[in-house]
């Protein structure tokens, strides 16, 4: 075995290891921070309501269209807003694990974002 190395790693130095998961750790943090500032927005209803999250998951503003409330169909406008809720929500959720996969090369990492 080489010196500072493992077997089955190719030699590899555990200091060069270690610089390297502290580098991918240090993407992974600008990342996430970077992600955590981005806005998402969905709609539905052709436009009627409109959703915006930030990527912290908190609801940063919610738009209705006043020809969309109609006092005898309540209903319709709560399935309109749970619709781009969850619209909203699943896009940002993709963006996330598509960025994060980018970084880790397809790892599966669990717990780390």
């Amino acid at each position: 075995m080489a010196k500072g190395g493992f077997p089955g790693m190719g030699g590899m130095n555990i200091n060069n290891l270690m610089k390297q998961a502290q580098k991918m750790q240090q993407q992974m943090e600008k990342a996430q921070q970077e992600l955590e500032e981005k806005e998402y927005t969905a709609t539905a209803g052709g436009g009627a309501v409109k959703v915006t999250i930030n990527g912290k998951k908190q609801f940063t503003n919610i738009e209705i269209k006043p020809d969309v409330v109609d006092p005898d169909d309540v209903e319709m406008l709560q399935d309109l807003i749970l619709t781009a809720c969850n619209q909203v929500l699943q896009t940002m959720e993709e963006t996330t694990a598509n960025e994060m996969k980018k970084l880790t090369g397809g790892m599966n990492m669990p717990g780390m974002f």
